[in-house]
């Protein structure tokens, strides 16, 4: 009988020491705080951080602030920036008024977020409303727009090679 003494003496002892060993391993009840929850889930935080910065874009494309503008770009796109966007076509040339600039959609992209907005644009009497697509990245800690685009909706994806029969 002495083998059955044994097991239930180390089952006794396993069940005392069972709580005290998760306790330590960080399982269990403690007198710590629960670890805090993220205030937004990914995908949240992508759409709403896209749109922000596309937002700020817009208002200074409005104001016609340059430098606003400037700094809701990718580093990579900053250089060539001012030239480019105050130029004849530019999106703060000086012969264009944006009475009116809304953000239509936010989806998730292949390369990015993708934000779709309403522009319109006056030059003189003439109005006219584009489509653009704006496409923002999170860049280390942080989103910057990295692409815009004319059109309405994202850009269809790379060809795989494959050609599309008549039929299709």
């Amino acid at each position: 009988m002495r083998p059955t003494h044994r097991r239930l003496a180390a089952t006794a002892a396993a069940l005392v020491l069972l709580p005290v060993a998760l306790v330590g391993c960080g399982i269990g009840g403690g007198d710590e705080e629960p670890a805090a929850k993220p205030e937004q889930a990914p995908a949240e935080e992508a759409a709403t951080r896209s749109r922000e910065r596309v937002q700020a874009y817009l208002d200074a494309m409005t104001a016609k602030d340059v430098a606003a503008g400037r700094s809701q770009l990718c580093a990579v796109l900053q250089d060539g920036f001012d030239l480019s966007a105050t130029g004849p076509n530019g999106d703060f040339a000086d012969h264009f008024e944006v009475p009116a600039a809304t953000i239509t959609d936010v989806q998730a992209g292949p390369r990015g977020q993708q934000v779709s907005v309403s522009v319109s644009v006056t030059a003189g009497k003439r109005k006219v409303t584009r489509p653009l697509v704006f496409t923002v990245i999170r860049d280390g800690s942080d989103w910057c727009i990295a692409g815009e685009a004319p059109g309405g909706a994202p850009a269809a994806p790379a060809p795989t090679g494959v050609s599309p029969s008549p039929a299709s």
